[in-house]
Protein backbone atom coordinates (compact mmCIF):
# COMPACT_ATOMS: atom_id res chain seq x y z
CA UNK A 1 0.00 0.00 0.00
CA UNK A 2 1.39 3.61 -1.12
CA UNK A 3 0.50 6.53 1.53
CA UNK A 4 1.59 9.53 -0.42
CA UNK A 5 2.13 12.91 0.34
CA UNK A 6 -1.52 13.98 -0.88
CA UNK A 7 -2.65 11.39 1.50
CA UNK A 8 -0.76 13.16 4.49
CA UNK A 9 -2.33 16.73 2.92
CA UNK A 10 -5.43 15.26 3.40
CA UNK A 11 -5.03 13.57 6.90
CA UNK A 12 -3.60 17.28 8.50
CA UNK A 13 -6.65 19.23 6.42
CA UNK A 14 -9.20 16.38 8.25
CA UNK A 15 -7.62 16.93 11.21
CA UNK A 16 -7.11 20.76 10.73
CA UNK A 17 -11.48 20.69 10.14
CA UNK A 18 -12.27 18.60 13.12
CA UNK A 19 -10.13 21.33 15.36
CA UNK A 20 -12.13 23.76 13.40
CA UNK A 21 -15.47 22.52 14.26
CA UNK A 22 -14.38 22.04 17.57
CA UNK A 23 -13.18 26.02 18.01
CA UNK A 24 -16.26 27.50 16.32
CA UNK A 25 -18.60 25.48 18.92
CA UNK A 26 -16.65 26.46 21.68
CA UNK A 27 -16.84 30.23 20.57
CA UNK A 28 -20.17 29.99 19.93
CA UNK A 29 -21.14 28.56 23.55
CA UNK A 30 -18.91 31.17 24.81
CA UNK A 31 -20.94 33.58 23.46
CA UNK A 32 -24.24 32.32 24.69
CA UNK A 33 -22.95 31.64 27.74
CA UNK A 34 -20.21 33.94 28.63
CA UNK A 35 -22.08 36.80 30.82
CA UNK A 36 -23.12 33.84 32.97
CA UNK A 37 -20.09 32.14 33.17
CA UNK A 38 -18.37 35.27 34.66
CA UNK A 39 -20.93 34.85 37.12
CA UNK A 40 -20.73 31.42 37.89
CA UNK A 41 -16.93 32.00 38.46
CA UNK A 42 -16.85 34.93 40.33
CA UNK A 43 -19.29 33.52 42.95
CA UNK A 44 -19.74 29.81 42.35
CA UNK A 45 -16.11 28.94 43.30
CA UNK A 46 -16.67 29.83 47.96
CA UNK A 47 -14.82 26.27 48.60
CA UNK A 48 -13.14 23.85 46.93
CA UNK A 49 -16.16 21.74 46.42
CA UNK A 50 -18.65 24.19 44.79
CA UNK A 51 -15.18 25.40 42.31
CA UNK A 52 -14.59 21.85 40.59
CA UNK A 53 -18.72 21.34 40.40
CA UNK A 54 -17.92 24.99 38.71
CA UNK A 55 -14.72 23.71 36.59
CA UNK A 56 -16.80 20.40 35.50
CA UNK A 57 -20.23 22.21 34.69
CA UNK A 58 -18.42 25.59 32.38
CA UNK A 59 -15.63 22.55 30.71
CA UNK A 60 -18.82 20.65 29.67
CA UNK A 61 -20.66 23.53 28.67
CA UNK A 62 -18.04 24.66 26.11
CA UNK A 63 -16.16 21.85 25.40
CA UNK A 64 -12.82 22.90 25.87
CA UNK A 65 -10.53 22.34 28.93
CA UNK A 66 -8.00 24.51 27.55
CA UNK A 67 -10.52 27.42 27.39
CA UNK A 68 -11.74 26.96 30.84
CA UNK A 69 -7.89 26.62 32.13
CA UNK A 70 -6.95 30.06 30.05
CA UNK A 71 -9.92 31.35 31.57
CA UNK A 72 -9.25 30.60 35.28
CA UNK A 73 -5.35 31.82 34.88
CA UNK A 74 -7.28 34.91 33.36
CA UNK A 75 -8.87 35.33 36.28
CA UNK A 76 -5.76 34.60 38.83
CA UNK A 77 -4.04 36.62 37.17
CA UNK A 78 -6.50 39.57 37.47
CA UNK A 79 -7.07 38.53 40.82
CA UNK A 80 -10.47 37.40 40.47
CA UNK A 81 -10.03 34.17 41.61
CA UNK A 82 -7.76 32.71 44.75
CA UNK A 83 -5.24 30.17 43.68
CA UNK A 84 -7.05 27.74 45.94
CA UNK A 85 -10.81 27.91 44.24
CA UNK A 86 -8.48 28.09 40.59
CA UNK A 87 -7.27 24.37 41.91
CA UNK A 88 -10.53 22.94 42.35
CA UNK A 89 -11.86 24.81 38.70
CA UNK A 90 -9.16 22.99 37.15
CA UNK A 91 -9.96 19.75 38.70
CA UNK A 92 -13.14 19.90 37.55
CA UNK A 93 -12.04 21.47 33.94
CA UNK A 94 -10.22 17.45 34.03
CA UNK A 95 -13.27 15.77 34.08
CA UNK A 96 -15.80 18.07 32.17
CA UNK A 97 -13.23 17.47 28.96
CA UNK A 98 -13.97 13.45 29.10
CA UNK A 99 -17.65 14.69 28.09
CA UNK A 100 -15.77 15.06 24.27
CA UNK A 101 -14.19 11.62 24.32
CA UNK A 102 -17.71 10.51 24.67
CA UNK A 103 -19.42 12.67 22.22
CA UNK A 104 -17.00 11.03 19.85
CA UNK A 105 -17.03 7.28 21.10
CA UNK A 106 -20.59 7.49 20.61
CA UNK A 107 -21.73 9.58 18.46
CA UNK A 108 -18.39 9.46 15.94
CA UNK A 109 -18.18 5.68 15.95
CA UNK A 110 -21.73 4.48 16.97
CA UNK A 111 -23.88 6.69 15.08
CA UNK A 112 -23.32 7.91 11.45
CA UNK A 113 -23.46 11.90 12.01
CA UNK A 114 -22.40 12.48 8.49
CA UNK A 115 -25.57 11.65 7.27
CA UNK A 116 -27.03 14.21 9.55
CA UNK A 117 -24.21 16.76 9.45
CA UNK A 118 -24.83 18.50 6.55
CA UNK A 119 -28.35 18.91 6.80
CA UNK A 120 -27.42 20.67 10.26
CA UNK A 121 -25.06 23.05 8.69
CA UNK A 122 -27.80 24.49 6.66
CA UNK A 123 -30.06 24.75 9.22
CA UNK A 124 -27.28 26.41 11.46
CA UNK A 125 -26.47 28.74 8.08
CA UNK A 126 -29.75 29.93 8.87
CA UNK A 127 -29.87 31.03 12.28
CA UNK A 128 -26.65 32.82 11.83
CA UNK A 129 -28.09 35.24 9.25
CA UNK A 130 -30.65 36.31 12.23
CA UNK A 131 -30.24 39.59 13.78
CA UNK A 132 -30.95 38.40 16.93
CA UNK A 133 -27.77 37.50 19.03
CA UNK A 134 -29.10 34.17 20.19
CA UNK A 135 -30.20 32.28 17.43
CA UNK A 136 -27.14 33.63 15.58
CA UNK A 137 -24.50 32.30 18.07
CA UNK A 138 -27.03 28.91 18.17
CA UNK A 139 -26.73 28.90 14.54
CA UNK A 140 -22.79 29.07 14.87
CA UNK A 141 -22.71 26.08 17.80
CA UNK A 142 -24.91 24.15 15.34
CA UNK A 143 -22.29 24.68 12.51
CA UNK A 144 -19.45 24.13 14.35
CA UNK A 145 -20.73 20.61 16.43
CA UNK A 146 -21.70 19.57 12.74
CA UNK A 147 -18.03 20.61 11.42
CA UNK A 148 -16.13 18.79 13.86
CA UNK A 149 -18.17 15.62 12.88
CA UNK A 150 -17.47 15.96 9.21
CA UNK A 151 -13.87 16.42 10.04
CA UNK A 152 -13.65 13.07 11.94
CA UNK A 153 -15.65 11.29 9.37
CA UNK A 154 -12.86 12.61 6.93
CA UNK A 155 -10.31 11.62 9.47
CA UNK A 156 -11.90 7.71 9.60
CA UNK A 157 -11.93 8.17 5.41
CA UNK A 158 -8.20 9.60 5.36
CA UNK A 159 -5.78 7.35 7.87
CA UNK A 160 -4.40 4.06 6.15
CA UNK A 161 -6.22 0.67 5.66
CA UNK A 162 -4.36 -1.41 8.17
CA UNK A 163 -7.11 -4.08 7.87
CA UNK A 164 -5.99 -5.38 4.52
CA UNK A 165 -2.13 -4.19 4.95
CA UNK A 166 -1.13 -5.21 8.11
CA UNK A 167 2.31 -4.40 7.70
CA UNK A 168 1.77 -0.83 8.69
CA UNK A 169 1.38 -1.94 12.00
CA UNK A 170 4.87 -3.80 11.78
CA UNK A 171 6.53 -0.85 13.43
CA UNK A 172 4.28 -0.19 15.99
CA UNK A 173 4.06 -3.71 17.22
CA UNK A 174 7.68 -4.13 18.70
CA UNK A 175 7.16 -1.33 20.98
CA UNK A 176 4.37 -2.46 22.32
CA UNK A 177 5.09 -5.49 24.39
CA UNK A 178 7.79 -4.19 26.60
CA UNK A 179 5.67 -4.23 29.49
CA UNK A 180 5.84 -0.84 31.47
CA UNK A 181 8.59 0.81 29.11
CA UNK A 182 5.89 0.59 26.77
CA UNK A 183 2.99 1.99 28.73
CA UNK A 184 5.84 5.12 29.30
CA UNK A 185 6.91 5.55 25.63
CA UNK A 186 3.10 5.83 24.47
CA UNK A 187 2.62 7.99 27.44
CA UNK A 188 5.67 10.57 25.77
CA UNK A 189 3.73 10.20 22.41
CA UNK A 190 0.59 11.44 23.97
CA UNK A 191 2.01 14.14 25.58
CA UNK A 192 3.80 15.21 22.45
CA UNK A 193 1.20 14.74 20.24
CA UNK A 194 -0.91 17.38 22.74
CA UNK A 195 1.76 19.81 23.02
CA UNK A 196 1.98 19.82 19.07
CA UNK A 197 -1.79 20.37 18.57
CA UNK A 198 -2.38 22.38 21.60
CA UNK A 199 -5.72 20.43 22.07
CA UNK A 200 -6.41 16.95 24.45
CA UNK A 201 -9.87 17.44 22.95
CA UNK A 202 -8.07 16.55 19.33
CA UNK A 203 -5.14 14.34 20.65
CA UNK A 204 -8.18 12.15 22.23
CA UNK A 205 -9.83 11.91 18.70
CA UNK A 206 -6.67 10.81 16.95
CA UNK A 207 -6.38 8.11 19.89
CA UNK A 208 -10.02 6.93 19.96
CA UNK A 209 -9.56 6.37 15.97
CA UNK A 210 -6.37 4.44 15.69
CA UNK A 211 -7.69 2.52 18.59
CA UNK A 212 -11.04 2.15 16.50
CA UNK A 213 -8.81 1.12 13.21
CA UNK A 214 -6.96 -1.33 15.02
CA UNK A 215 -3.45 0.72 15.06
CA UNK A 216 -2.78 0.61 19.27
CA UNK A 217 -4.02 -2.00 21.60
CA UNK A 218 -6.33 -0.50 24.62
CA UNK A 219 -3.47 -0.63 26.93
CA UNK A 220 -0.99 1.49 25.08
CA UNK A 221 -4.33 3.95 24.11
CA UNK A 222 -4.85 4.12 27.99
CA UNK A 223 -1.19 5.55 28.59
CA UNK A 224 -1.73 8.09 25.60
CA UNK A 225 -4.57 9.44 27.58
CA UNK A 226 -2.11 9.56 30.67
CA UNK A 227 -0.05 11.83 28.37
CA UNK A 228 -2.39 13.88 26.72
CA UNK A 229 -3.26 14.54 30.54
CA UNK A 230 0.10 16.22 31.04
CA UNK A 231 0.01 17.80 27.34
CA UNK A 232 -2.96 19.98 27.80
CA UNK A 233 -1.06 21.67 30.90
CA UNK A 234 1.19 23.02 28.90
CA UNK A 235 -1.25 25.55 27.24
CA UNK A 236 -1.58 27.34 30.69
CA UNK A 237 1.73 27.54 31.48
CA UNK A 238 2.38 28.98 28.62
CA UNK A 239 -0.31 31.48 28.98
CA UNK A 240 1.19 32.20 32.53
CA UNK A 241 4.52 32.59 31.38
CA UNK A 242 3.87 36.65 30.75
CA UNK A 243 1.62 37.01 33.44
CA UNK A 244 1.93 37.52 36.85
CA UNK A 245 3.44 35.32 39.74
CA UNK A 246 -0.54 33.99 41.23
CA UNK A 247 -1.43 33.23 37.60
CA UNK A 248 2.15 31.52 37.38
CA UNK A 249 1.05 29.66 40.54
CA UNK A 250 -2.38 28.48 39.27
CA UNK A 251 -0.76 27.01 36.18
CA UNK A 252 1.98 25.09 37.87
CA UNK A 253 -0.69 23.82 40.63
CA UNK A 254 -2.90 22.10 37.38
CA UNK A 255 1.02 20.72 36.04
CA UNK A 256 1.16 18.95 39.68
CA UNK A 257 -1.99 17.97 40.04
CA UNK A 258 -1.85 16.16 36.49
CA UNK A 259 1.72 14.57 37.11
CA UNK A 260 0.30 13.29 40.51
CA UNK A 261 -2.60 11.09 38.77
CA UNK A 262 -0.29 9.74 36.38
CA UNK A 263 2.17 8.88 38.67
CA UNK A 264 -0.82 7.27 40.93
CA UNK A 265 -1.91 5.59 37.78
CA UNK A 266 0.97 4.08 36.51
CA UNK A 267 1.68 2.13 39.89
CA UNK A 268 -1.91 0.55 39.25
CA UNK A 269 -2.02 1.27 35.39
CA UNK A 270 -2.75 -2.65 34.61
CA UNK A 271 -5.40 -3.76 37.56
CA UNK A 272 -7.02 -0.44 36.90
CA UNK A 273 -7.49 -0.94 32.87
CA UNK A 274 -8.16 -4.70 33.52
CA UNK A 275 -11.24 -3.01 36.08
CA UNK A 276 -12.17 -0.90 33.24
CA UNK A 277 -12.41 -3.92 30.59
CA UNK A 278 -14.73 -6.06 33.00
CA UNK A 279 -17.00 -2.83 33.96
CA UNK A 280 -16.85 -2.71 30.30
CA UNK A 281 -18.48 -6.41 29.71
CA UNK A 282 -20.74 -5.80 32.32
CA UNK A 283 -22.03 -3.13 31.02
CA UNK A 284 -23.27 -4.63 27.81
CA UNK A 285 -19.92 -4.17 25.87
CA UNK A 286 -16.97 -6.48 24.47
CA UNK A 287 -13.71 -6.90 26.25
CA UNK A 288 -11.52 -3.90 24.46
CA UNK A 289 -9.19 -6.38 24.89
CA UNK A 290 -10.24 -8.48 22.09
CA UNK A 291 -12.31 -6.03 19.84
CA UNK A 292 -10.77 -3.16 18.54
CA UNK A 293 -14.14 -1.76 17.84
CA UNK A 294 -14.47 -1.69 21.97
CA UNK A 295 -11.98 -0.21 22.82
CA UNK A 296 -13.34 3.59 21.84
CA UNK A 297 -16.17 3.43 24.92
CA UNK A 298 -13.50 1.29 27.12
CA UNK A 299 -11.16 3.89 26.71
CA UNK A 300 -13.96 6.86 27.51
CA UNK A 301 -14.74 4.96 30.57
CA UNK A 302 -10.75 4.82 31.70
CA UNK A 303 -10.66 8.25 31.14
CA UNK A 304 -13.52 9.82 32.96
CA UNK A 305 -12.72 7.29 35.87
CA UNK A 306 -8.77 8.50 36.08
CA UNK A 307 -10.19 11.88 35.70
CA UNK A 308 -13.10 11.35 38.71
CA UNK A 309 -10.99 9.03 41.12
CA UNK A 310 -7.97 11.68 40.44
CA UNK A 311 -10.27 14.46 41.35
CA UNK A 312 -12.01 12.59 44.27
CA UNK A 313 -8.26 11.49 45.79
CA UNK A 314 -6.20 15.09 46.02
CA UNK A 315 -9.22 17.47 46.31
CA UNK A 316 -8.48 17.27 50.03
CA UNK A 317 -4.95 18.05 49.30
CA UNK A 318 -5.84 21.45 47.38
CA UNK A 319 -3.75 23.63 50.26
CA UNK A 320 -0.71 21.63 50.22
CA UNK A 321 -0.80 21.65 46.42
CA UNK A 322 -1.02 25.73 47.00
CA UNK A 323 1.66 25.82 49.85
CA UNK A 324 4.39 23.85 47.36
CA UNK A 325 3.38 25.98 43.98
CA UNK A 326 4.07 29.06 46.66
CA UNK A 327 7.22 28.23 47.58
CA UNK A 328 8.29 27.07 43.95
CA UNK A 329 6.84 30.87 42.56
CA UNK A 330 7.71 32.95 45.40
CA UNK A 331 5.30 35.81 45.47
CA UNK A 332 6.24 39.67 44.61
CA UNK A 333 4.38 42.37 47.01
CA UNK A 334 1.61 44.16 45.03
CA UNK A 335 2.50 47.41 46.04
CA UNK A 336 6.41 46.89 44.58
CA UNK A 337 5.02 45.85 40.99
CA UNK A 338 2.19 48.70 41.08
CA UNK A 339 5.11 51.82 41.40
CA UNK A 340 7.37 49.70 39.42
CA UNK A 341 10.20 51.28 36.94
CA UNK A 342 9.27 49.59 34.18
CA UNK A 343 5.38 50.12 33.36
CA UNK A 344 2.97 46.90 32.79
CA UNK A 345 -0.66 45.78 32.89
CA UNK A 346 -1.82 42.60 34.97
CA UNK A 347 -4.89 41.75 33.73
CA UNK A 348 -5.15 42.32 30.07
CA UNK A 349 -4.79 39.20 28.26
CA UNK A 350 -4.60 39.35 24.68
CA UNK A 351 -5.91 35.61 24.05
CA UNK A 352 -8.89 36.18 25.63
CA UNK A 353 -10.41 39.71 23.59
CA UNK A 354 -12.45 36.87 21.40
CA UNK A 355 -14.27 35.87 24.22
CA UNK A 356 -15.88 39.52 25.49
CA UNK A 357 -17.49 38.44 28.73
CA UNK A 358 -14.08 37.48 30.38
CA UNK A 359 -12.17 40.15 28.46
CA UNK A 360 -14.71 42.92 29.27
CA UNK A 361 -13.75 41.70 33.09
CA UNK A 362 -10.01 41.54 33.08
CA UNK A 363 -10.24 45.09 31.47
CA UNK A 364 -12.78 46.20 34.50
CA UNK A 365 -9.83 44.62 37.19
CA UNK A 366 -7.67 46.62 35.66
CA UNK A 367 -9.04 49.81 35.76
CA UNK A 368 -9.66 49.03 39.45
CA UNK A 369 -5.88 48.63 39.18
CA UNK A 370 -5.99 52.16 38.51
CA UNK A 371 -8.00 53.22 41.02
CA UNK A 372 -5.62 51.54 43.57
CA UNK A 373 -2.21 53.61 42.41
CA UNK A 374 -4.03 56.74 42.20
CA UNK A 375 -5.35 56.20 45.58
CA UNK A 376 -1.89 56.10 46.67
CA UNK A 377 -1.45 59.17 44.77
CA UNK A 378 -4.00 60.99 46.22
CA UNK A 379 -3.20 60.11 49.95
CA UNK A 380 0.30 60.83 49.45
CA UNK A 381 -0.01 64.36 47.77
CA UNK A 382 -1.23 66.32 51.38
CA UNK A 383 1.73 65.65 52.84
CA UNK A 384 3.33 68.67 51.85
CA UNK A 385 0.79 70.84 52.80
CA UNK A 386 0.47 69.84 56.29
CA UNK A 387 4.63 69.71 56.83
CA UNK A 388 7.55 71.66 55.89
CA UNK A 389 9.03 68.76 54.54
CA UNK A 390 8.39 66.72 51.47
CA UNK A 391 8.20 63.48 53.29
CA UNK A 392 9.28 59.62 51.88
CA UNK A 393 7.37 57.80 49.50
CA UNK A 394 5.28 54.79 51.18
CA UNK A 395 6.99 52.36 48.85
CA UNK A 396 10.37 53.32 48.06
CA UNK A 397 11.67 55.35 51.00
CA UNK A 398 14.63 56.51 49.07
CA UNK A 399 12.80 58.76 46.93
CA UNK A 400 10.38 61.82 48.15
CA UNK A 401 6.76 61.36 48.33
CA UNK A 402 6.43 63.95 44.97
CA UNK A 403 9.28 61.71 43.26
CA UNK A 404 7.00 58.78 43.75
CA UNK A 405 3.75 60.57 42.61
CA UNK A 406 5.58 61.17 39.19
CA UNK A 407 6.47 57.47 38.83
CA UNK A 408 2.58 56.47 39.35
CA UNK A 409 1.55 59.13 36.98
CA UNK A 410 3.66 57.47 34.14
CA UNK A 411 2.04 54.16 35.46
CA UNK A 412 -1.39 55.76 35.24
CA UNK A 413 -0.75 57.57 31.64
CA UNK A 414 0.75 53.87 30.26
CA UNK A 415 -1.96 51.94 31.79
CA UNK A 416 -4.80 54.13 30.49
CA UNK A 417 -3.10 53.79 27.00
CA UNK A 418 -3.58 49.86 27.28
CA UNK A 419 -6.93 49.47 28.97
CA UNK A 420 -8.74 52.33 26.25
CA UNK A 421 -6.69 50.24 23.54
CA UNK A 422 -8.03 46.62 25.22
CA UNK A 423 -11.36 47.98 25.21
CA UNK A 424 -11.61 49.54 21.64
CA UNK A 425 -10.14 45.69 20.09
CA UNK A 426 -13.00 44.40 22.92
CA UNK A 427 -15.31 46.43 20.90
CA UNK A 428 -14.58 45.70 17.13
CA UNK A 429 -15.84 42.17 18.44
CA UNK A 430 -19.39 41.02 17.80
CA UNK A 431 -20.99 42.42 21.09
CA UNK A 432 -24.45 42.63 22.54
CA UNK A 433 -26.26 45.50 23.81
CA UNK A 434 -25.08 45.39 27.77
CA UNK A 435 -21.59 44.15 26.50
CA UNK A 436 -21.21 47.39 24.05
CA UNK A 437 -22.18 49.85 26.76
CA UNK A 438 -19.74 48.29 29.21
CA UNK A 439 -17.04 48.92 26.79
CA UNK A 440 -18.34 52.57 26.81
CA UNK A 441 -18.02 53.11 30.08
CA UNK A 442 -15.05 51.73 30.89
CA UNK A 443 -13.33 53.75 28.50
CA UNK A 444 -14.87 56.83 30.32
CA UNK A 445 -14.48 55.57 33.53
CA UNK A 446 -10.15 55.04 32.12
CA UNK A 447 -10.12 58.71 30.77
CA UNK A 448 -11.93 60.16 34.27
CA UNK A 449 -9.30 58.04 36.09
CA UNK A 450 -6.36 59.21 34.21
CA UNK A 451 -7.41 62.74 34.23
CA UNK A 452 -7.57 62.62 38.27
CA UNK A 453 -3.73 61.42 37.87
CA UNK A 454 -3.19 64.55 35.76
CA UNK A 455 -5.07 67.08 38.34
CA UNK A 456 -2.35 65.30 41.36
CA UNK A 457 0.87 65.43 39.06
CA UNK A 458 0.16 68.36 36.69
CA UNK A 459 -1.17 70.79 39.19
CA UNK A 460 -1.06 69.69 42.89
CA UNK A 461 2.96 68.66 42.50
CA UNK A 462 3.80 71.89 41.36
CA UNK A 463 1.60 73.56 44.33
CA UNK A 464 3.22 71.17 46.98
CA UNK A 465 6.58 72.61 45.80
CA UNK A 466 5.41 76.11 45.89
CA UNK A 467 4.13 75.36 49.15
CA UNK A 468 7.34 73.87 50.39
CA UNK A 469 9.40 77.09 49.02
CA UNK A 470 6.86 79.08 51.37
CA UNK A 471 8.23 81.34 54.38
CA UNK A 472 4.96 81.28 55.83
CA UNK A 473 2.48 77.92 56.90
CA UNK A 474 -1.47 78.11 56.86
CA UNK A 475 -3.60 78.87 59.57
CA UNK A 476 -4.35 76.40 62.24
CA UNK A 477 -7.78 76.33 61.43
CA UNK A 478 -6.96 76.29 57.62
CA UNK A 479 -4.98 73.14 57.78
CA UNK A 480 -7.65 71.76 59.23
CA UNK A 481 -9.84 72.57 56.50
CA UNK A 482 -7.06 71.32 54.20
CA UNK A 483 -7.30 67.98 55.96
CA UNK A 484 -10.83 67.43 56.47
CA UNK A 485 -11.92 67.94 52.57
CA UNK A 486 -8.82 65.73 51.48
CA UNK A 487 -10.06 63.22 53.60
CA UNK A 488 -13.27 62.97 52.64
CA UNK A 489 -12.73 62.99 48.56
CA UNK A 490 -9.89 60.42 49.57
CA UNK A 491 -12.53 58.15 51.40
CA UNK A 492 -14.12 59.22 48.03
CA UNK A 493 -11.56 57.40 46.49
CA UNK A 494 -12.19 54.33 48.75
CA UNK A 495 -16.05 53.89 47.98
CA UNK A 496 -15.26 54.24 44.50
CA UNK A 497 -12.47 51.20 44.45
CA UNK A 498 -15.07 49.10 46.23
CA UNK A 499 -17.93 49.78 43.53
CA UNK A 500 -15.26 49.01 40.70
CA UNK A 501 -14.82 46.06 41.82
CA UNK A 502 -18.70 44.84 41.39
CA UNK A 503 -19.56 47.94 39.17
CA UNK A 504 -21.58 48.46 41.95
CA UNK A 505 -24.76 50.92 41.75
CA UNK A 506 -25.48 51.12 45.47
CA UNK A 507 -21.95 52.00 46.32
CA UNK A 508 -22.26 54.60 42.84
CA UNK A 509 -25.39 56.19 44.42
CA UNK A 510 -23.84 56.64 47.81
CA UNK A 511 -20.86 58.30 45.68
CA UNK A 512 -23.30 61.06 44.65
CA UNK A 513 -24.85 61.49 47.62
CA UNK A 514 -22.02 62.38 49.67
CA UNK A 515 -20.40 64.69 46.57
CA UNK A 516 -24.14 67.20 47.42
CA UNK A 517 -22.71 67.02 50.76
CA UNK A 518 -19.17 67.46 50.39
CA UNK A 519 -19.79 70.20 47.69
CA UNK A 520 -21.55 72.07 50.61
CA UNK A 521 -18.80 71.63 52.97
CA UNK A 522 -16.30 72.64 50.83
CA UNK A 523 -18.50 75.95 49.73
CA UNK A 524 -18.59 76.48 53.88
CA UNK A 525 -14.80 75.87 54.16
CA UNK A 526 -14.49 78.62 51.25
CA UNK A 527 -16.26 81.27 53.01
CA UNK A 528 -14.90 80.39 56.30
CA UNK A 529 -11.30 81.06 54.85
CA UNK A 530 -12.49 84.45 53.08
CA UNK A 531 -13.31 85.63 56.83
CA UNK A 532 -10.23 84.50 57.53
CA UNK A 533 -8.63 86.50 55.19
CA UNK A 534 -10.29 89.96 56.29
CA UNK A 535 -10.22 89.29 59.78
CA UNK A 536 -6.25 89.29 58.98
CA UNK A 537 -5.70 86.12 60.61
CA UNK A 538 -4.51 84.46 57.21
CA UNK A 539 -0.53 84.83 57.55
CA UNK A 540 0.41 85.59 53.78
CA UNK A 541 -1.40 86.10 50.39
CA UNK A 542 1.01 83.50 49.47
CA UNK A 543 -0.79 80.81 51.51
CA UNK A 544 -4.11 82.33 50.89
CA UNK A 545 -3.64 81.45 46.74
CA UNK A 546 -2.07 78.19 47.80
CA UNK A 547 -4.72 77.25 50.17
CA UNK A 548 -7.67 78.50 47.62
CA UNK A 549 -5.87 76.45 44.34
CA UNK A 550 -5.41 73.32 46.98
CA UNK A 551 -9.36 73.51 47.60
CA UNK A 552 -10.59 73.58 43.85
CA UNK A 553 -8.25 70.75 42.25
CA UNK A 554 -9.38 68.92 45.04
CA UNK A 555 -12.79 69.42 44.43
CA UNK A 556 -11.85 68.63 40.42
CA UNK A 557 -10.88 65.37 41.94
CA UNK A 558 -13.99 64.79 43.36
CA UNK A 559 -15.80 65.68 40.51
CA UNK A 560 -14.22 63.13 38.25
CA UNK A 561 -14.67 60.77 40.56
CA UNK A 562 -18.80 61.74 40.75
CA UNK A 563 -18.15 61.19 36.63
CA UNK A 564 -17.22 57.71 37.08
CA UNK A 565 -19.73 56.69 39.86
CA UNK A 566 -22.32 58.39 37.46
CA UNK A 567 -20.99 55.71 34.78
CA UNK A 568 -21.32 52.92 36.81
CA UNK A 569 -24.91 54.00 37.52
CA UNK A 570 -26.08 54.16 34.43
CA UNK A 571 -24.12 51.34 33.30
CA UNK A 572 -26.48 49.89 35.49
CA UNK A 573 -29.55 51.44 34.61
CA UNK A 574 -28.77 50.20 30.57
CA UNK A 575 -28.68 46.59 31.67
CA UNK A 576 -32.31 47.04 32.59
CA UNK A 577 -33.25 48.41 29.55
CA UNK A 578 -32.62 52.19 29.38
CA UNK A 579 -29.90 53.87 27.59
CA UNK A 580 -26.38 54.80 28.47
CA UNK A 581 -25.30 57.64 28.26
CA UNK A 582 -21.43 58.21 28.41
Amino acid sequence: MTYGFTDILTLLGSLALFLYGMKVMSDALMELAGDKMRKILAAATSNRFLALLTGLFITTAIQSSSATTLMVVSFVNASLLTLTEAVGVIMGANIGTTVTAWLISILGFKVKMSAIALPLVGFGFLLSLSKLDQRRHWGFFLIGFSVLFIGLQFLKDSVPDIKDNPEILSFLQQYTNLGYLSVLLFLAIGTILTLIIQSSSATMALTLLMTHEGWIPFDMAAAMVLGENIGTTITANLAAFVANFNAKRAARAHLIFNLLGVVWMLLLFYPFIQMIGYVAIKLGGQSPFLTAAAIPVALSLFHTGFNFINSALLIGFIPQIVRVVERLIPGVPEEEIEVGLVPATWHLDESQISHPAFAIELAQTEISRMSKIIARMLRAVVHPFTFDEPGEDEIYPKLTILEGIEMREEKIDFLDEKVVDYLVQIGRQELSNKQMSEVYAMISIANDMENIGDIIHRNLVPLATKRLQLESDFSKEGKAELITYHEKVSKQMSRLRDALGEMDPAMAKKILRKEEKYEILESDFRIRHVKRLHAEKEKSIETHEVHVEFMDLIKQVGVHLANIAKTIKEVNVGEEGSELEV
